[in-house]
């Protein structure tokens, strides 16, 4: 059990430390639909929690940013009155902010900017995809269907 005080030697805890996603503040201001210096603002006023890797860049940890994107989303956006918000060839890059999962089917919720996107897909296609609230993934409109694509 002592070799579990170093948390990289405890197996169950390093995969879930290896597997928890986390962005850089430029990252998050591309998935908000927002300018750096804006997210960097909102990091600053203590609106979103971040933290320091290794290197020093800091970073939020992607379900503190999928539980953001929604606020930010309901409260009318993100506040940059000069991006724009475009669907280049229908693809929709966000963030995963709800997964509810059925014996058969799921609902996968992206939020692209102020864009909510909710797809119906096949429990195995998300279990497949590996898709959880806080990762990236890019949700691809053709006609009624949406398709996600993970990032």
């Amino acid at each position: 059990m002592d070799d579990c005080l170093n948390f990289y030697k405890c197996e169950p805890i390093a995969h879930i430390l290896s597997h928890m996603q986390s962005y850089t503040i430029g990252q998050a201001a591309r998935l908000l639909g927002v300018s750096p210096d804006t997210a960097r603002r909102w990091a600053d006023a203590g609106r979103v929690a971040t933290h320091r890797d290794e290197a020093g860049r800091r970073l939020i940890d992607g379900r503190d940013l999928a539980a953001f994107s929604v606020e930010v989303a309901q409260n009318g956006g993100g506040g940059d009155d000069d991006v724009s918000y475009t669907s280049a060839r229908n693809a929709f890059p966000g963030i995963v902010t709800a997964v509810k999962l059925g014996d058969v089917a799921a609902q996968v919720e992206i939020q692209a900017g102020p864009h909510r996107l909710v797809s119906l897909l096949t429990r195995e296609a998300v279990e497949e995809l590996g898709l959880e609230v806080g990762m990236q993934a890019t949700a691809r409109v053709k006609s009624t269907s949406v398709h996600i694509d993970r990032a």
